[in-house]
């Protein structure tokens, strides 16, 4: 993403949170609208699409504390205009004079080996000087560097999806991954230059990536044509990448899922996606996971589910039940008189929380009423019949016998 980026969208207002919320009510906001957002929950629904993007983009920034801040900084400095507003240079304010250039507040002479913010100024924003910060606003750029490193720019984020059994998604699990990505050139190590040759520095704008033109009272600027934004000029390319820097590989890396991972969540890898341009920093890897349903099992937040038949007399009469969990089998009593539909709970053999706490297995009782019976079963049954009190259902009984009356 680049300064641009975050110059031009507010992610506060993108989840719907104000820009003192804490960390809980953003990764709130955002699981609420990912949610309802999600191309599985609106297929062939491109403006959903869309939106769904800008809110993982907006959180991927505002959940990262040093991101956030960055950002913070960023936009309080340009977002209100102060860099903006018809500034004259030249002589006192009102004075009149040329038009005021961006790239000498920030220095733009930096580049070409001068005092600046590049020789020992303020390196905030990644370690980039201001008129690197500034340039990359205009050329898309996310890195600094002065005229002879050339102008490197973050590798675009990159996202894949993997299925998970029930078990692994509960219990964790390390996965290989393979993927068909722009990878950095083994040839020229991502300069672009071929063997025994370097880069040089765009003499157009210096290795800043940006020009600067006068038009009336106002300085704009803009990528560089020269360069396309680079800094640098490849007059022998690669053979391999032909200059660009990268080449389309495929690639197996191993990634260890957290246990606990939820049907829908987006795991980011930091550094794991495409790499950057001309040696560029990588943009991240994020893996979106989908979770089987398992024939046993169901899941609610961090328990575990699971319905148990039992026969009419263990529930009256009580009994021990052997009944699964995920790694050994343990005994569960089910007290005389219970109904049909009562949960039951064994503690500890659920879903291990981030905490250190482990979720519990919650097991339904489910009354089955076979449909055929034996002779002898039969009568077992009838005697038992005889014996037991009345139905509990006196009142209903009651009910029916006045809507009768109605009738007649």
């Amino acid at each position: 993403m680049s300064s641009k980026d975050w110059l031009e969208k507010d992610f506060y207002a993108v989840l719907g949170v104000t820009k003192s919320a804490p960390t809980d009510e953003i990764k709130k906001a955002y699981r609420k609208l990912a949610r309802e957002l999600h191309p599985d929950r609106n297929p062939n629904n491109a403006a959903a699409e869309e939106q769904f993007k800008a809110v993982s983009e907006a959180y991927d920034v505002l959940s990262d504390p040093a991101r956030r801040k960055e950002y913070d900084e960023m936009r309080s400095l340009f977002g209100a205009g102060q860099f903006r507003r018809n500034a004259r240079a030249g002589g006192p304010a009102g004075a009149g004079g040329p038009g005021f250039d961006f790239t000498d507040l920030f220095g733009n002479n930096a580049g070409a080996g001068g005092p600046g913010p590049s020789a020992g100024g303020d390196r905030r924003f990644g370690g980039a000087g201001f008129s690197d910060l500034f340039s990359s606003i205009f050329s898309g750029g996310g890195g600094g560097g002065t005229a002879t490193a050339g102008r490197r720019s973050r590798g675009r984020d990159v996202e894949t999806e993997v299925v998970l059994n029930f078990v692994d998604a509960v219990q964790g699990a390390t996965l290989p991954i393979t993927l068909r990505t722009p990878g950095t050139c083994e040839t020229c190590h991502g300069n672009g230059a071929a063997p025994g040759s370097s880069p040089r520095t765009c003499p157009k704008c210096r290795g800043l990536g940006v020009v600067s033109s006068n038009q009336g009272s106002f300085s704009f600027t803009e990528p560089c044509r020269e360069c396309q934004g680079v800094g640098t000029i490849v007059d022998e390319k690669c053979p391999e990448c032909y200059g660009t820097g990268g080449v389309t590989k495929t690639r197996t890396i191993n990634v260890r899922i957290p246990a606990g991972v939820s049907d829908g969540q987006r795991i980011r890898l930091a550094g794991r996606g495409e790499p950057g341009a001309r040696g560029g920093s990588p943009g991240d890897l994020f893996v979106l996971i989908k979770v089987r349903p398992d024939p046993v099992f169901g899941r609610s937040g961090d328990d575990l589910t699971l319905t148990v038949p039992v026969t009419f007399a263990e529930a009256a009469l009580g009994a021990d039940l052997r009944v699964p969990t995920l790694d050994a089998a343990v005994t569960l009593r089910v007290p005389p008189g219970t109904p049909s539909g009562r949960t039951l709970r064994v503690r500890g053999k659920g879903v291990a929380r981030r905490d250190g706490n482990v979720g519990d297995l919650l097991v339904t009782v489910d009354v089955h009423v076979p449909a055929e019976l034996s002779e002898a079963a039969r009568k077992a049954l009838s005697d038992y019949a005889a014996a037991a009190p009345p139905a509990p259902r006196e009142r209903l009984d009651a009910i029916a016998r006045e809507r009768s009356s109605y009738e007649h």
